[in-house]
């Protein structure tokens, strides 16, 4: 089955790509959800059309990426939490909370772009984060948890 993604799905593609999935994943879950909508021949003809007006502005959005790519690049944005006494945290670091930390150390970047090595982030340390910024556009960046 042939479908347009609307959004961008995790391990399948991102939004306006034509992709072949299983019909039941597509039937059952893409085309439910409003994730992506059935590639019949005319909605392929406006797609295509829509893809060739949308490229330069895609060029654009590329060319920001990569502006903040390079301001993220080497480095280490700090996190400031607050720690007991055997150094582990009060809850837990996250992709909301580094957000903030990189908003605070100038370099806007969305909480659902962030990757994170690690899902909880619990004892200071230095760690590892990925920033989808475009789909051709991917930077790592380090973060340093630290205590109050």
């Amino acid at each position: 089955m042939e479908i347009i993604l609307k959004k961008n799905v995790d391990n399948l593609g991102y939004k306006d790509e034509l992709v072949t999935v299983k019909n039941g994943y597509g039937r059952n879950f893409l085309l439910p959800q409003g994730y992506a909508i059935l590639a019949t021949e005319s909605v392929k003809k406006m797609h295509a059309e829509n893809m060739r007006q949308k490229s330069h502005k895609d060029a654009k959005i590329k060319e920001d990426a990569a502006v903040v790519a390079a301001k993220l690049e080497g480095l280490t944005v700090k996190v400031i939490a607050k720690v007991g006494e055997n150094g582990k945290i009060f809850g837990s670091v996250n992709t909301v909370v580094l957000s903030a930390a990189l908003k605070a150390a100038g370099v806007e970047v969305d909480r659902k772009s962030i990757k994170m090595d690690s899902d909880s982030i619990k004892v200071i340390g230095t760690y590892g984060a990925t920033a989808n910024l475009h789909k051709e556009v991917q930077q790592v960046f380090n973060f340093e948890v630290v205590g109050e």
